[in-house]
């Protein structure tokens, strides 16, 4: 899960590059770029104690997907608010073994070893804390860890889940190729809620949310959105 740290760390890297390019100083500190405010509007709602966790058809019979559970966080939160099973999908040994630590007697908490993606695979994942990503090209040259990355069919097969009432995504940068996948494969529809937070380092992301954003559209519909911070989507 994105942690708020984690993403004013983001904002004052990105106004050290301004402070460098005069003419973008000022869009930064007189107009303000776009993710800043958006950053700075979720804050001001106190979106990650209120929005994030604001999912009344919640049950103790209801499924979570927590994909990028970091540290259990926003898995806990949930499960404390409604009872519901979360599977918290974390591929980093180091974050895996905390959760299991940490969620070691609620049954209801299932910590699972790996992540989920449009393809199975062992990749190279940056350690960098919960910023962690197979995909960010910043971390280029950061030491790296092997983790494990299944197929989504493959994880709800083994599962034996066909319906999610909840699919949090936080998995920096991966949330492109796998929710192209499931576009492509017209498997959206199996998430009642999705949680995303949408990450501005990959290439093309704003032409890559859009055509997500269009997909989702024919299924789900927009009940929030603060634009590469956190939006949600509730099936139609």
């Amino acid at each position: 899960m994105m942690s708020q740290n984690s993403l004013w760390f983001r904002l004052k890297r990105r106004a050290k590059r301004l402070l460098a390019k005069p003419g973008k100083l000022y869009r930064r500190h007189i107009r303000k770029d776009a993710f800043t405010r958006e950053v700075e509007r979720w804050f001001a709602d106190r979106g990650d104690e209120t929005l994030r966790l604001d999912y009344p058809d919640l049950t103790k019979d209801s499924i979570v997907f927590d994909l990028g559970g970091y540290v259990g966080d926003f898995a806990a939160a949930i499960h404390d608010k409604y009872g519901c099973k979360v599977y918290l999908f974390e591929p980093h040994p180091d974050f895996f073994q905390k959760c299991m630590s940490r969620f070691k007697d609620n049954k209801q908490i299932v910590p699972i070893n790996y992540g989920v993606a449009d393809v199975d695979g062992i990749f190279e994942l940056s350690n960098s804390v919960d910023g962690s990503s197979f995909f960010n090209i910043e971390h280029e040259g950061k030491q790296t860890v092997q983790c494990e990355m299944r197929a989504f069919d493959r994880v709800i097969q083994d599962l034996g889940v066909d319906d999610i009432d909840l699919m949090k995504i936080n998995i920096e940068g991966g949330e492109f190729p796998l929710l192209e996948y499931l576009a492509k494969h017209d498997m959206l529809s199996i998430a009642k809620d999705y949680q995303i937070q949408f990450h501005t380092f990959i290439k093309g992301a704003k032409r890559r949310r859009d055509g997500i954003v269009e997909a989702l559209s024919k299924t789900h519909k927009r009940s929030w959105c603060y634009t590469f911070v956190w939006e949600n989507w509730h099936r139609k």
